[in-house]
């Protein structure tokens, strides 16, 4: 029974509560070099939550591996110049993997391929952002995965929050605290980016989520993930 609880305080604490709170505190209290531990310490919080969905280890095993091959993939999408996928396949793990894939999903594809694209105080930022944009998708997949309209939306609204959120990373950053006045300056700024995420997302998912989905539903269904 104390487990039980434990888990289902993880489930929730950590992608609303623990995360958040470690950006923000790498983000004001330590200093920019430090940034790497800031990361690696949202990764293993971030594996931790994958952990709490675990109810038998033959299916979390089978599970993990599907993660590793749809992080691998959002890997391969930063590649992609301009219109990038990495949001689109988040969410389409989180909908048929669950929330805590998602959040992982999302998170780890931002650690490990920052590595090539070049590690900052930023990361953590892009790894709670995606993870939080996965994180959601898990949590609404049952409508998100019967009706393609809702899904669509999310893409676009998952554009817009994933540019709002990184905007306070760019605030603190130039200002070391956040600002109102500011934040409205570097969202507007940043309208463009948001505008291409938006539209990215969408058409990512238009054209992945159904052939994707139908393949993960159907590894879920035959492992009994």
């Amino acid at each position: 029974m104390k487990n039980r609880t434990l888990r289902i305080m993880l489930k929730w604490g950590i992608p609303l509560l623990l995360a958040p709170a470690l950006v923000l505190l790498g983000a004001v209290v330590f200093q920019e070099k430090q940034h790497l531990f800031i990361s690696f310490m949202a990764a293993i919080l971030a594996v931790l939550l994958f952990f709490t969905g675990f109810e038998r280890k033959q299916v979390g095993t089978r599970r993990m591996v599907i993660v590793a091959v749809m992080t691998a993939l959002c890997i391969a999408g930063r590649f992609i110049p301009f219109f990038k996928p990495v949001t689109a396949i988040t969410v389409i793990a989180a909908v048929y993997l669950g929330r805590e894939s998602g959040f992982l999903v999302g998170a780890m594809a931002a650690l490990l391929s920052n590595f090539y694209f070049g590690q900052g105080p930023w990361t953590a930022f892009q790894m709670l952002s995606w993870g939080l944009i996965g994180w959601f998708a898990g949590l609404f997949a049952d409508p998100l995965k019967r009706h393609r309209a809702l899904l669509l939306l999310y893409g676009v609204l998952s554009g817009i929050a994933y540019s709002l959120l990184m905007d306070v990373w760019t605030v603190m950053s130039f200002h070391g605290q956040f600002t109102l006045p500011l934040y409205l300056a570097a969202a507007a700024t940043s309208m463009p980016h948001m505008l291409l995420y938006a539209v990215s997302n969408f058409l990512f998912l238009w054209w992945m989520a159904k052939p994707f989905g139908d393949k993960l539903e159907r590894i879920r269904i035959k492992y009994g993930i």
